[in-house]
């Protein structure tokens, strides 16, 4: 038996999220049928996590047992591109794995990237792909205010009410915001994330950037620990699964 990772990039934005569901297409379910297809073999792959739907990811990680030696990397990547070419789907990278790896268990961290176009009229090259703010934000407020997240913190005010994780806590070891011309990017890492915890998070710095919060106003909520009190979550298209390590 070998085991095998494979790095996944995607637009998510016509698809249900990453895990399989009755409701639409998964990206999960696609990478699998077409996995089947060029290994001829069922093949069941484990991602390093879930992705809501709209949201993309330029390094997913995933991994899949198989009981034969894949020899030709590029003829595998090819292959098996070849079916998900008009999914907004691909296999970036494939690599040979000891069977103890497991794409979400041996996470070490994930790093997430949020994009938000600060311009006055839409822009087709960032169509989905951003979230189009019109009026100015205060980036410097902003930085000042995403330092509150750093840290271990209760994030219970800022999970979905679906989020089926026993534990609130959550360490984010990097919280970063920079800003390149009419983007702004905001960056979050943490070994791993509530549902939906990195759009709240990014909805709480757009108060802050509008001047509707004070940036200390994060640190009241996270302590006060009740979804009602934080600012809606950022829409899905302007976020990015953008590494994960191990």
């Amino acid at each position: 038996m070998f085991k095998y990772q494979i790095i996944v990039e995607y637009l998510g934005t016509n698809f249900v999220g990453w895990q399989i569901q009755k409701n639409g297409n998964s990206i999960q379910a696609i990478i699998q049928k077409a996995l089947s297809k060029v290994l001829k073999s069922k093949i069941k792959i484990s991602g390093s996590g879930r992705t809501d739907a709209g949201v993309h990811a330029r390094g997913q990680s995933a991994s899949f047992v198989l009981n034969q030696e894949i020899k030709d990397e590029y003829q595998f990547l090819n292959s098996v591109n070849f079916f998900l070419r008009n999914r907004s789907i691909s296999i970036i990278r494939l690599s040979k794995k000891n069977m103890k790896f497991h794409a979400r268990h041996s996470v070490k961290k994930k790093l997430y990237k949020y994009i938000i176009l600060n311009l006055l009229t839409r822009s087709p090259m960032y169509e989905n792909r951003s979230w189009l703010i019109k009026k100015t934000l205060d980036v410097e407020m902003m930085k000042k205010g995403i330092k509150f997240f750093l840290g271990l913190h209760d994030f219970s005010s800022m999970r979905a009410a679906s989020c089926s994780a026993k534990n609130p806590l959550r360490t984010i070891t990097k919280a970063a915001i920079k800003k390149k011309k009419d983007k702004i990017i905001i960056l979050f890492e943490s070994k791993s994330f509530l549902q939906k915890q990195v759009r709240s998070m990014v909805g709480c710095l757009k108060y802050v950037g509008e001047h509707k919060w004070k940036p200390e106003k994060i640190k009241s909520v996270l302590k006060l620990g009740k979804r009602e009190y934080c600012a809606p979550p950022a829409p899905p298209q302007g976020l990015y699964l953008e590494k994960v390590f191990y």
